[in-house]
């Protein structure tokens, strides 16, 4: 059984940490991307560096002192959500989302459509699909649904 752990949250310390970020992120993907060829995962590690972490805030989720997940925000836009293969299902995503959430309540991202493991995540923390693109943000043949924040009708149909 997963025990829960209640990792800390700090901002990143920078390009320093990325090569950690950036293990941490195949970690990820090779646990739960299975529909990703060991080609695709090395196209879009090679694009983590020099496009994808200079252009998102970065919130490191630590466990024991030592970076266990992260995510990346540009404006109240999730652009990724990532955690160590060794540590999914234990909570930390649940404290990175929860702290995007409280920072940018109409919060909105997109997650492959084959990672049914990360859309049940997102709906569990009350996201809704929004739409869909047949293709990834880079043009590659992989389904993304958009999701956002449910809207309550009770609530005066703002974001909660």
């Amino acid at each position: 059984m997963n025990t829960p752990i209640a990792p800390a949250l700090r901002p990143c310390l920078g390009p320093r940490e990325w090569p950690a970020l950036v293990r941490i992120w195949r970690s990820a993907v090779e646990a739960t991307h299975d529909f990703l060829t060991p080609d695709d995962v090395d196209f879009y590690e090679s694009r983590m560096l020099g496009d994808y972490l200079p252009a998102v805030e970065v919130t490191v989720a630590t466990v024991d002192g030592l970076p266990a997940g992260f995510s990346g925000l540009a404006g109240s836009s999730l652009e990724m959500l990532f955690v160590d293969g060794a540590r999914l299902g234990r909570g930390v995503g649940s404290a990175l989302l929860r702290r995007a959430v409280a920072e940018h309540p109409d919060l909105h991202l997109d997650v492959n459509e084959q990672n049914p493991r990360a859309v049940d995540f997102y709906r569990h923390h009350g996201f809704v699909t929004t739409g869909r693109s047949a293709t990834d943000a880079d043009g590659r043949p992989f389904p993304i649904l958009h999701m956002a924040r449910a809207t309550h009708p009770s609530d005066g149909g703002s974001r909660r």
